[in-house]
């Protein structure tokens, strides 16, 4: 059964979206079956995934939209095969769906990844800059999350704001739900206020948050990538982020086999 992986923070500008591609296409590049989901109303992992949101007639949306009104929608039917290897689950406008009045309506994603789990070993859910109803399935359909935070402004206080949201999610509506770490992104090394912000949250969270080992660096060539839809390993594949964002997958990957051995072991005892 696939590991869900949602990414997610309510900032916007983190990297989160180039976080969510890349490393699906790293673990895509390492033989693993992947699925993104676009979560997301701006549809920017759709658009960097060089799908033109505005053409999409089926979409997340239109799936969250269906079950909420009883329906069993096709899911494997809305599925974009991505030329990468990846597969992807696109979003468009139409992800603004009647969440507010649906039944369970926390668990709505969850209940429709049912149908494909078997089909991944990874599902990366890009999630929205914001901790609504919309980033809430997004957890509660989650094994795990992971923090992309930028390197350029001190988090404290929005990190708090995620953390308590996840511990929510925990209470509520799913409570094996992990924090896989935090991955710093849009580094740059030279400076000082780069360096201030990593020693702080290493400080702050280090001793319960994994801190991925990988920062993700800044540069154009991330940004250049997505505007052609195409991943930084295509674009560019000597290029810094694209040596860091395969380091994070085998980091990713390295934890996954981990926590696999560890459940093996338990059932064994």
């Amino acid at each position: 059964m696939a590991k869900t992986i949602a990414i997610c923070n309510q900032k916007g500008g983190v990297g989160k979206t180039t976080t969510a591609l890349n490393l699906g296409a790293g673990l895509s590049r390492e033989g693993r079956r992947v699925l993104l989901i676009d979560s997301d109303p701006q549809s920017d992992l759709t658009a960097s995934a060089g799908i033109e949101a505005d053409s999409v007639e089926k979409s997340l949306g239109r799936l969250m939209y269906l079950a909420t009104e009883n329906y069993k929608p096709d899911v494997k039917d809305t599925i974009i095969h991505h030329e990468e290897g990846f597969d992807i689950i696109p979003s468009n406008l139409d992800l603004e769906t009647r969440l507010v009045n649906a039944m369970s309506r926390e668990k709505v994603l969850d209940n429709l990844l049912k149908d494909v789990r078997n089909d991944y070993d990874y599902i990366l859910i890009d999630c929205m800059p914001s901790l609504g109803m919309l980033t809430i399935n997004a957890l509660t359909a989650a094994d795990s999350v992971i923090i992309p935070v930028q390197a350029q402004y001190l988090p404290a206080k929005g990190m708090t704001q995620l953390l308590k949201s996840i511990d929510m999610v925990r209470s509520h509506t799913n409570e094996q739900l992990k924090i896989d770490g935090i991955v710093m992104t849009l580094v740059d090394g030279r400076t000082n206020l780069a360096k201030d912000v990593i020693n702080a949250i290493r400080t702050n969270y280090g001793m319960h948050i994994r801190i991925f080992d990988t920062q993700i660096p800044s540069g154009v060539k991330a940004a250049e990538a997505s505007k052609t839809g195409r991943s930084i390993f295509t674009y560019d594949g000597e290029c810094k982020p694209a040596k860091a964002y395969e380091a994070l997958t085998k980091e990713v990957i390295a934890d996954a086999e981990r926590k696999r051995k560890r459940d093996k072991a338990a059932i064994t005892r």
